[in-house]
């Protein structure tokens, strides 16, 4: 029995300490200084017990512009969202961060890892959002490296010639719904779908 344990696969095992966090954000444009936070999801990627990488739960709040933020028109038509719309039940940008955040940390810890490392489809943008939202609310346990991530663009452009997330993820054999796409959940789940097959097919390809 203590032998199968030590050789059971673990997550800390397969990322060197890190524990991979999908992360996606919803925005009011491309400056993560001066545009608002309007969403934030994030799912904690587990591993089996035959190691195989699977999506876990999913944390996500809706998050209220905070004082001063800039609001992009283009941005807001492009994602659809009504940042004073009534049934958002956004909270105040500290609040929200401090709820993702939180289940974050537990996992780190219980999977034995260092840190959270953020997976994202550009995963730059949603790290940049993420860091300065952080900053702002003067948050001081961010679970998160500070700047390593797992790109699903550039794994999806290597296994699959894909680098657009629609594409990417109908060539890995997930589905797909156009009219669902562009809210911080569901890019957050068909994104953790993405790398866990991009990570199990390379397992099995690599032995």
């Amino acid at each position: 029995m203590q032998e199968d344990l030590l050789t059971q696969p673990s997550i800390s095992g397969r990322f060197r300490g890190f524990l991979p966090v999908v992360v996606d954000v919803e925005t009011a444009g491309f400056d993560a200084e001066r545009h608002a936070l309007l969403e934030i999801a994030a799912v904690i990627i587990r591993m089996d017990d035959d190691g195989q990488l699977e999506p876990g739960r999913t944390i996500a709040r809706h998050v209220l512009p905070f004082i001063g933020a800039e609001l992009d028109p283009r941005a807001l038509a492009f994602n659809k969202i009504d940042p004073d719309h009534p049934f958002r039940d956004a909270l105040p940008e500290q609040t929200a961060l401090q709820e993702v955040l939180k289940p974050i940390r537990k996992a780190v810890s219980n999977e034995g890892c260092t840190r959270a490392i953020l997976v994202g489809h550009n995963a730059h943008f949603d790290l940049g959002f993420l860091k300065a939202a952080v900053d702002r609310c003067n948050i001081k346990r961010n679970p998160f490296h500070a700047f390593s991530v797992f790109d699903t663009v550039s794994l999806a452009g290597l296994a699959f010639g894909q680098t657009v997330l629609a594409k990417s993820v109908q060539a890995a054999g997930i589905g797909w719904d156009d009219g669902e796409a562009h809210s911080a959940i569901y890019d957050a789940e068909k994104t953790a779908e993405l790398f866990c097959a991009i990570a199990n097919r390379w397992k099995a390809l690599s032995g």
